[in-house]
């Protein structure tokens, strides 16, 4: 009975914490879509977490809230380019010269521009 009880709130335990993981990730967009003059720009924000484990590489420029980059777009408080060039392409660059996997690294290998 003893053992019974204990693996009751063992199970528990572990479906307690999944549910408040799974809650978490909600939170955290799976996929965004950036923007400029020459396209569209889609970012695969878990990829991108899981492969740099340290958010605040990015989060020092932006706040951590949903649409930060379109906000600060708006009120005129984004560098421009700051996005491709002090991140994003220094990045890919680094990760290539390691001869690791990496992104795209010029402006045609991001933007996608719309058809029609």
């Amino acid at each position: 009975m003893r053992q019974a009880a204990i693996a009751s709130v063992v199970i528990l335990a572990v479906l307690l914490g999944a549910a408040f993981i799974a809650a978490e990730d909600r939170g955290r967009a799976e996929f965004s879509v950036f923007g400029g003059s020459r396209g569209e720009v889609p970012f695969t924000h878990r990829q991108h977490q899981e492969k740099l484990n340290d958010c605040n590489i990015c989060l020092d420029y932006f706040p951590q809230q949903k649409d930060a980059i379109k906000s600060m777009k708006e009120k005129g408080e984004l560098e421009k380019k700051l996005v491709m060039n002090k991140l994003c392409t220094k990045c890919h660059k680094a990760e290539k010269a390691a001869g690791n996997k990496t992104g795209p690294i010029t402006c045609s290998q991001c933007h996608i521009r719309k058809k029609g």
